[in-house]
């Protein structure tokens, strides 16, 4: 059994902008959220120096995006702090129902090391640092759950070369870090996992879209379903993958064969998997959810 996403014929649906220093060289990894009836995007964004801003986009068709011209985080005015003196990078944007505002997980780089941060908004556009999952290592690819389980906050994050959760009760204190699952012995995840978007909920489990690359370095994507109670509960893991590396701009860019998810929002029955495409473009494949959640259960 197989399962593949379907490349938006619009791709890549957001380009770098020679026009503003800061988006210049390349857009890729953005984080979507859908509220009030518009796709929001937030995306990495770099300058000729290399320095990843977050910028921010809107839609109301998911594929047609219209961005501001100053990043949004940091704001216009907000200084840098020494964790982030070399940028602010792939945000994952989580909505948090219950108590009405967004959580931005974001990576954090310096010369002090690769810090996996938090920072919340009830707006969309100003957003207040929260603080690190962890500290003293280098970690990334974390990623909120959207709702608590057990009465904790819950979010992945990656221990190379595995996937892993960890638990707060006030996201900014995390304990209890467990491996969810690592590479296989061969294949196209052999090497190093990590998480995409925002775990999906389902009545079957939690179905997850993850990144993955092999030996020779090629990024692809592909889905688990996980406990909805116990994430670290692996209930399916499909062998084959969902989307790889095959149109030139996926294949040629400022970091070569990748296609790297960081947003999977759910509209009208229909997955939207945002993604970068090698370090350079964002890109946007789609397919039926319930199609999707057959996979995971029975792939």
């Amino acid at each position: 059994m197989t399962f593949e996403f379907q490349r938006h014929p619009a791709n890549p649906i957001l380009k770098p902008n020679p026009f503003n220093d800061w988006e210049a060289l390349n857009v890729f990894n953005c984080g979507v959220v859908y509220a009030n009836d518009l796709f929001h995007m937030f995306y990495r964004a770099q300058g000729v120096d290399y320095v990843s801003s977050i910028g921010y986009a809107v839609s109301t068709d998911g594929i047609l995006f219209n961005r501001l011209n100053q990043p949004v985080f940091p704001g216009p005015g907000q200084a840098r702090p020494d964790t982030e003196t070399r940028g602010v990078e792939d945000p994952r944007i989580t909505y948090l129902k219950d108590e009405g505002r967004f959580i931005m997980a974001y990576t954090a780089y310096s010369p002090l090391g690769i810090l996996p941060m938090f920072a919340e908004s009830t707006n969309l556009i100003s957003w207040k640092r929260i603080g690190p999952l962890v500290t003293g290592e280098d970690n990334k690819d974390h990623a909120l759950f959207p709702r608590k389980i057990g009465g904790r906050y819950v979010s992945f994050h990656r221990r190379p070369p595995s996937l892993w959760v960890a638990y707060s009760a006030d996201l900014k204190t995390w304990t209890d870090h467990a491996v969810v699952m690592g590479p296989r012995a061969e294949g196209w995840d052999c090497n190093h996992i990590g998480a995409g978007g925002v775990p999906i909920e389902t009545e079957h489990g939690w179905l997850v879209i993850y990144h993955a690359y092999d030996f020779d370095h090629v990024y692809r994507l592909g889905v688990c379903l996980l406990d909805l109670e116990d994430p670290t509960r692996v209930i399916n893991r499909p062998e084959g993958f969902c989307l790889e590396p095959t149109e030139p701009w996926e294949i040629f860019g400022d970091v070569p064969n990748v296609v790297f998810s960081t947003a999977n929002p759910i509209v009208n029955n229909q997955v939207y998997v945002y993604y970068g495409g090698a370090d350079r473009v964002i890109g946007l494949a789609t397919c039926n959810f319930d199609a999707l959640l057959d996979y995971a259960r029975n792939g």
